[in-house]
């Protein structure tokens, strides 16, 4: 079974940085592409960035473009989002996956098998 623990959410005021952390259980970490969704109140969840196995690939909804980072430490089984220039249009519950399937977009929910437990992001204005 493949847990995903994510940590480092919190409040923050608009302008500010969070770096939102996910740690995978499984040693075949490297093996998988990797992605972070978000739900806002009263909305779907929906994509934010994803990961390939090897961290070449990097992908972004285009709201967060230029100001969320994602990246890989392969040797620790973590992925990470950096966060910068948060807005409060950035409050969600933040989510990590695991990629399993492959449709063709990184951006499919549905290719992705594996889920954490959610960490709140809130941004204050």
């Amino acid at each position: 079974q493949v847990q995903l623990v994510e940590s480092g959410g919190g409040l923050v005021q608009a302008g500010g940085s969070l770096r939102l952390s996910c740690a995978a259980s499984r040693r075949t970490f490297s093996s998988y592409a990797m992605g972070w969704f978000r739900q806002a109140p009263g909305k779907e969840r929906g994509f934010v960035a994803a990961i390939s196995g090897g961290g070449v690939g990097t992908y972004y909804t285009d709201s967060v473009k230029g100001r969320f980072t994602i990246s890989r430490d392969n040797a620790k089984n973590t992925v990470y989002l950096q966060m910068n220039s948060l807005k409060p249009e950035d409050t969600a519950v933040y989510y990590c996956a695991r990629r399993e399937y492959y449709s063709g977009s990184y951006s499919n929910e549905r290719d992705y098998k594996y889920w954490g437990q959610g960490t709140q992001v809130t941004v204050s204005s």
